[in-house]
């Protein structure tokens, strides 16, 4: 593990217009690493995520993306650096077909042998395959999801951000995502994934961070969380 960050929030504050929703959020993503943003609804997670990708512009504090400070730069140019998002919703476009998502965005920056390719997708997800040439809007909610992550890593990200990405997802789908995701984590992919699973998430993820009424109130690993349940239910709802 790197000593440098590849991602670092430091005192960080967002909000909309006059209505602050984050105070002073910190906290550290290293290269490799599987790190979650929990916390109950309306707890500034979403926001988080938007002032990390470039959607909304912090009113101060710092984020640094592989040593490089990003708070000003615009969505697309942090995107180039090597973010992608794999958003609540998934946001799939209804007139591009499953093949066509995978090459619109497709980018190999990071220049590995073994990065994501059409194949190398098709392979996470057989399912894809099956429907390339279906459009964005003729899959289901599950084959959606798929997409939405097959998008995101035909980026070849050095961060993988992913946004609610079993919400309203049947069980077994749902077992898939996750199964995904630590296939991912096996092969070194750096991940920060924000969900409710929490059982799913201390078998996944090497730490967690909690986040209440806008403030980073714990940050442990899945140990820690698992043996301390009075955060489940001051926190998280649990």
């Amino acid at each position: 593990m790197s000593v440098t960050p590849l991602l670092s929030c430091k005192n960080l504050n967002a909000g909309y217009g006059a209505s602050q929703v984050l105070f002073e959020v910190g906290f550290t993503i290293h290269a490799g690493e599987t790190v979650t943003l929990l916390g109950r609804n309306g707890m500034g997670k979403s926001t988080t995520i938007k002032s990390i990708m470039g959607d909304l512009r912090s009113k101060s504090g710092e984020i640094h993306f592989n040593g490089r400070p990003v708070q000003s730069l615009k969505a697309d140019a942090i995107a180039r650096l090597g973010i992608a998002i794999v958003p609540e919703g998934r946001l799939c476009f209804p007139n591009l077909t499953v093949r066509e998502h995978l090459l619109a965005f497709a980018d190999q920056r990071n220049g590995r042998a073994d990065g994501w390719d059409i194949e190398r997708i098709y392979a996470l997800f057989p399912r894809l395959k099956e429907r390339s040439s279906h459009m964005g809007n003729q899959l289901s909610g599950g084959e959606q999801q798929m997409l939405a992550i097959g998008r995101a890593l035909s980026t070849n990200p050095r961060l993988l951000i992913l946004d609610e990405a079993t919400e309203g997802l049947a069980p077994v789908i749902r077992d898939e995502i996750w199964a995904c995701l630590a296939k991912l984590r096996q092969e070194g992919q750096t991940t920060l994934i924000v969900d409710k699973y929490l059982e799913k998430l201390l078998a996944l993820a090497d730490r967690h961070v909690i986040l209440e009424r806008g403030r980073v109130v714990w940050e442990g690993s899945s140990v820690g969380l698992l043996h301390d349940r009075s955060l489940w239910s001051r926190y998280l709802g649990v």
